[in-house]
């Protein structure tokens, strides 16, 4: 049962990373729409999904709380401050989408597109971060706590070499996602423009996937950075549906990737490998688990059918061409 609960806990994080990644794209993206006509396509994209997307973050959470409450306290105790800059900065990037239609005044409008675009990528950044220190660890003690006091228990492992590497690489496939869900989802002049951001991206992505590959010895990374080089080569080939799920596969495996670096760790001690949280470790007792896969196998089946149900209601691509009358 822990090894079931924690596929599924590896699944919600997926959902999370790949279906927020683009409408975080998307929100990064928002100049290439050059006037107010075309940012208003751009964002009528994802204006259905955004809200239902974050659905999975707290699915992932409570998931992470449920069935893994030694690890979900370890981080939360470490990574406090990343953590709460990512909740304030999700709700600026929710009022700015909220309220960017309420007034008809230009200037409010761009104020509204400014805050979308920096809020996405904090959080972007933040939340890459914290996957490049789950793939490096932390400094468990050998009674599960976190050494370190006050702020520089909190924002040191954000200033690691791997939590740079893991903003980097955020950035770079939640821009892909975004620009290959622009491509597919609009016709027009900003379909142009997401086509040509994909094909440089895709490149540059492949990059820096293959380093972190080579650096964590994951095969998993490696055939991730040769499917969004070859993702690139779609959007440029106007292949944009394929484009897409290339590069929304990519991010899934990645994120896989990061979850089972280290096997049946699911975070590494950089103090002694012997204090690191195991599965069995980190798990709650059985009773628990039972308790909690009741009620997953009441609820998790109907969010996945209505997701699936949003989508294919709103298919269909959004115009940035202006059209004469």
């Amino acid at each position: 049962m822990i090894t079931f609960w924690f596929a599924v806990l590896v699944l919600a994080w997926v959902l999370y990373f790949v279906l927020e990644g683009f409408d975080f794209g998307v929100g990064m993206l928002t100049f290439l729409g050059r006037d107010e006509h075309e940012r208003g396509a751009a964002l009528r994209t994802i204006g259905p999904f955004w809200d239902g997307n974050e659905v999975w973050l707290v699915a992932a959470v409570g998931v992470t709380f449920a069935a893994f409450p030694d690890w979900y306290a370890a981080l939360m105790s470490a990574l406090y401050l990343p953590m709460v800059a990512i909740l304030l900065l999700l709700a600026v990037r929710g009022v700015a989408l909220e309220f960017r239609g309420k007034h008809d005044s230009p200037s409010w409008r761009r104020r509204a597109d400014l805050l979308l675009t920096v809020s996405s990528g904090g959080v972007v950044l933040l939340w890459g971060a914290v996957l490049g220190i789950l793939v490096d660890g932390l400094a468990l003690g050998a009674d599960g706590e976190v050494t370190g006091t006050g702020l520089g228990r909190s924002l040191g492992p954000l200033l690691s070499p791997a939590a740079g590497l893991g903003a980097l690489a955020a950035l770079l496939a939640a821009v892909l996602l975004g620009a290959t869900f622009l491509a597919l989802r609009t016709t027009g002049p900003v379909r142009r423009r997401a086509r040509d951001v994909a094909r440089h991206t895709g490149t540059a992505g492949a990059v820096t996937l293959l380093l972190i590959g080579i650096g964590t010895g994951s095969r998993l990374t490696l055939a991730s950075a040769a499917v969004v080089f070859a993702a690139g080569l779609l959007a440029r080939r106007t292949r944009e549906g394929l484009s897409f799920f290339a590069v929304a596969f990519a991010a899934g495996a990645a994120v896989v990737a990061v979850f089972t670096a280290h096997g049946d760790v699911v975070l590494r001690s950089t103090l002694d490998p012997a204090w690191s949280l195991t599965r069995e470790s980190a798990a709650a007792g059985p009773e628990a688990l039972r308790l909690l896969t009741v009620a997953g196998v009441l609820i998790l089946p109907g969010v996945l059918v209505y997701q699936a149900w949003s989508y294919w209601v709103f298919r269909r691509r959004v115009a940035s061409e202006r059209v004469a009358s």
